[in-house]
């Protein structure tokens, strides 16, 4: 399943860069289940982050946010958890095209 993780910094707390070189190397060592990850971004200044993640089920995502200094230390102000699919780019040829066909036979 893929989840898409969005984390907001709580404001003028300075957690994000006193937890950042742990965090770092958390990912650094568990990089098997992140798809894309990286920070957000407002006027070139960090406001939160954004995951994500391929894994078996929520339970192992929950176990992996468990272990990133991140999320242990609560550096976010809130934090939205989506399932998604992975659509583009295409993992096998012709899915987009088999899509389109399944949502105009739906309408």
């Amino acid at each position: 399943m893929n989840f898409v993780v969005i984390g907001k910094d709580k404001a003028g707390s300075g957690a994000r860069l006193r937890h950042r070189p742990a965090h770092l190397d958390f990912i650094a060592a568990h990089q098997a289940p992140v798809i894309y990850a990286g920070p957000l971004l407002d006027g070139g200044k960090m406001v939160g982050s954004i995951f994500v993640f391929e894994v078996p089920d929520r339970a192992a995502l929950d176990a992996h946010l468990a272990g990133d200094p991140y999320f242990a230390e609560g550096i976010f102000e809130s934090v939205e958890i989506y399932e998604s699919r992975w659509m583009v780019p295409e993992r096998e040829p012709g899915f987009l095209a088999a899509e389109a066909a399944r949502a105009r036979a739906a309408t």
